[in-house]
């Protein structure tokens, strides 16, 4: 057995499920056990179970069968060490991490999640010294400095399959359908399902939308005899005139929000392309119309075809990994364990062509990976007719 530079580990997943987490866990306890013979500690539910000192010994029994299992065995949660609710108060609990982490007998603090995780266990480094290593899991792929995460691939298979799915009662129906997809501020998940499922309008928050070019894109389909239309839009895109609103807002001068109280307190409201806002006279609380629902009401007001909303939320994210999800957390995990042997600290694996390389965590918490206005795909896109609502 090759001699490691790391005697034990400890676990943990964190941020929103994500299908591999298992696999990945799995790839992990079984090369750092069964090849270099160091002892793994589970955290329970993220950063939190690392601040209570929920934990649970893992070994090869304990791992055994999960590979195509969705969902994390250690539970996970969105909690930061550094602003986390305690007894009804926020507070920093970093010290506390890293004082339980030492007092376990942790070398290393394994850390499988998304931006916001690496964030996180970097703070832990930084702060508190004490050594993680990472792992990029997330649907989004909005991780820089690696290939892909995983999950992505899986998050893209099923929601290519709810596009094609879509496509039989659009056009039994004559219907505009609008599927609203995940991936917060990066548009990879719904440019990739978006063409792999043949919608006609794709719309990514790194393009902003003229309301007007999808609608007349839409309303030239009709007239050349398609009866249907699909449109892929992520929960974080916006139209031009947003954008415009929000380069506003920055100059945002005082006063204008106390009028928007006083407004709503007379029951008055706005409602413009930056979003419909009602104000309820009785409680004064803003209710602010779905995105997905307003571009659907816009689009068939517009077009005179008839419109419908999906949403296709955590079902994204949910279920088992793909076979190359499977693979990907494999070789991730793996790799991790090399690291961890040799006494590499304080990286991330990422995801290089065929291989895996470790990235210095402080260069890969400073940036996002967003969709390229010049990557291959929005060419694509645009080569098959697709309208990404610019042109």
């Amino acid at each position: 057995m090759p001699k490691s530079k790391t005697r034990c580990i400890g676990i943990l997943t964190s941020g929103g499920d994500c299908p591999g987490l298992n696999a990945a866990i799995r790839g992990v306890v079984k090369a750092v056990i069964g090849e270099y013979g160091m002892s793994v500690i589970g955290i329970r539910d993220g950063f939190r179970g690392l601040i209570e000192n929920r934990t649970t010994p893992l070994d090869n029994p304990s791992v055994s069968g999960i590979l195509t299992h969705g969902g994390t065995i250690l539970g996970t949660s969105r909690d930061k060490p550094y602003r986390i609710e305690m007894g009804g108060q926020e507070m920093d609990m970093t010290a506390t991490a890293v004082e339980n982490a030492r007092g376990l007998g942790i070398d290393c603090l394994v850390c499988l999640g998304g931006r916001g995780t690496q964030k996180n266990a970097y703070h832990l480094y930084d702060k508190g010294g004490l050594n993680v290593l990472t792992i990029p899991k997330t649907i989004d792929n909005d991780v820089p400095e690696t290939d892909t995460s995983f999950g992505f691939d899986t998050a893209m298979n099923i929601a290519a399959e709810a596009i094609d799915r879509l496509h039989t009662t659009a056009t039994s129906h004559q219907r505009i359908i609008v599927c609203e997809l995940m991936g917060h501020h990066a548009g990879w998940l719904t440019l990739g399902a978006g063409i792999a499922g043949g919608a006609d309008v794709i719309l990514i928050p790194e393009i902003p939308y003229d309301l007007d070019v999808v609608a007349e894109h839409l309303r030239q389909r009709h007239r050349t005899g398609k009866r249907f239309s699909i449109v892929a839009v992520a929960e974080g895109a916006f139209s031009q005139k947003e954008a415009e609103s929000a380069a506003k807002a920055k100059k945002h001068k005082p006063g204008e929000e106390k009028k928007k109280v006083a407004e709503a307190k007379e029951g008055k409201h706005h409602d413009d392309e930056g979003g419909f806002h009602h104000f309820d006279r009785a409680d004064y609380h803003m209710v602010e119309e779905p995105k997905a629902s307003r571009l659907a009401r816009q689009l068939q007001a517009l077009t005179g075809t008839e419109a419908r909303v999906t949403t296709l939320g955590h079902v994204q994210r949910g279920g088992g990994p793909s076979a190359l999800d499977r693979l990907l957390c494999t070789r991730l995990g793996t790799h991790a364990a090399q690291l961890l042997a040799e006494g590499t600290y304080n990286v991330m694996v990422a995801v290089r062509g065929d291989g895996c390389k470790a990235v210095s965590l402080k260069k890969v918490v400073a940036q996002k990976n967003t969709v390229p206005l010049d990557h291959s795909w929005i060419s694509t896109a645009r080569l098959v007719g697709t309208c990404l609502g610019d042109e």
